[in-house]
């Protein structure tokens, strides 16, 4: 409607000026009008188009419109200037030029100044219009840049909350586990009998271990807080090769099976994944499943999704524990309920898969699958069937 409008209105002025008899004077004013339609795409164009329709036909509309589009759209002072002139020159001279008084002073002068308002009219609206507009976007543009900054200082905010957190994560737990690691070893010195001095060495040793996990993690939050960590303390840290310890430190009747060959491991994320999905399951079957016996296979997944392949594609880690010993003491331990989620989670981050459920006896299973090299594959992620276990 924007397009049209404007070619109509100049239509209406041509007849009106020109009358309905079709001459040199109406067919110039017709070809000015319908020339508007390429206003947008062809502003100079359009505009030395309409101005014989000025000259011979004595319309107004089009010239007028075709000025402002030229100023609106375009940008160069020259070129507005040199298109003003012409429209005033247009404007100025009568057709046929042999009209033209000179001795009419006066005319002459009233006609020239109407000439140059009628030609500063649209000029000046079309830079308005256009100065509107940039100043519109400018806006926009700083608008956007304020939200960037927002979400910017959000999140240095976040950070800096995150560092904190780490800070006291540290300090709390920290010092708890740093006092069992003392008791423990005062035990493992004064204990007269053998079973308890073991078992002491083992709280103490897991009292390291974890001081250490600590330390990588808060390594972690800090960094990611702005802070600073060494590439030592950012790198994986546990992998398959921790597994038959941590199984052995596990307390459980565990059933091991390696079923990996050497060097076909993968990533290091794959192997911290893996060893992460079994300490885990071990977990759960501490709190949930005691006195059970528990198998853990690690594999190698070739290309068929099962038996590994001269270049394996990926890693499956199963935890298939029986039913829980009735007779077995439960342990107190206290549980948030997200450790399946996370490390669904953590799965998913490599592109891998993890499944968990019930199985037939009673008992439960976890597998997880994680591509060799961790990839951006698709994500899958679903419940075990008792058929399935």
């Amino acid at each position: 409607m924007a397009l049209v409008v404007p070619v109509l209105l100049s239509m209406v002025d041509a007849f009106l000026v020109n009358g309905l008899d079709l001459g040199l004077e109406l067919a110039v004013s017709l070809v000015a009008a319908a020339a508007l339609l390429l206003r947008r795409r062809l502003p100079l164009a359009v505009f030395l188009v309409t101005l014989p329709g000025l000259y011979i036909g004595y319309i107004w509309f089009a010239p007028m419109i075709g000025l402002y589009t030229l100023a609106a759209l375009r940008r160069g002072r020259v070129r507005l200037g040199a298109c003003a002139g012409l429209l005033i020159a247009a404007h100025f001279f009568p057709y046929p030029l042999s009209d033209l008084d000179p001795a009419a002073y006066r005319d002459n002068a009233q006609v020239l100044i109407d000439a140059a308002v009628t030609s500063a009219a649209p000029i000046a609206l079309g830079l308005l219009v256009r100065t509107r507009r940039e100043l519109a976007a400018r806006v926009d543009d700083l608008t956007r840049s304020l939200r960037r900054e927002d979400r910017l200082i959000a999140d240095r905010v976040l950070a800096t909350e995150r560092a904190r957190l780490a800070r006291e994560m540290h300090d709390v737990v920290a010092h708890q586990v740093s006092l069992i690691s003392l008791q423990a070893g005062a035990v493992q010195v004064s204990a007269e009998e053998e079973a308890a001095r073991e078992s002491a060495r083992t709280i103490r040793e897991l009292s390291v271990r974890t001081l250490e996990e600590l330390r990588h993690m808060v390594g972690i939050l800090r960094a990611a807080g702005g802070g600073t960590a060494d590439a030592g303390e950012l790198a994986p840290q546990p992998d398959l090769a921790e597994l038959p310890r941590l199984i052995e430190m596990s307390a459980l009747d565990v059933t091991y099976e390696d079923e990996v060959p050497a060097g076909a491991c993968g990533a290091k994320a794959v192997e911290r994944a893996a060893f992460r999905t079994v300490q885990e399951a071990l977990t759960n079957v501490r709190k949930h499943a005691p006195g059970a016996r528990v198998r853990v296979r690690v594999a190698a997944v070739g290309a068929a999704g099962g038996a590994a392949a001269e270049e394996p594609l990926g890693l499956r880690v199963e935890v298939r524990n029986g039913p829980p010993d009735a007779s077995a003491p439960a342990p107190a331990l206290p549980g948030g309920g997200h450790g399946l989620v996370g490390l669904r989670e953590r799965a998913q981050s490599l592109g891998g898969l993890l499944e968990a459920g019930h199985t037939a006896d009673g008992g439960f299973l976890v597998r997880a699958e994680f591509p060799r090299d961790g990839g951006d594959e698709p994500v899958r992620s679903r419940s075990i069937t008792q058929s399935e276990a």
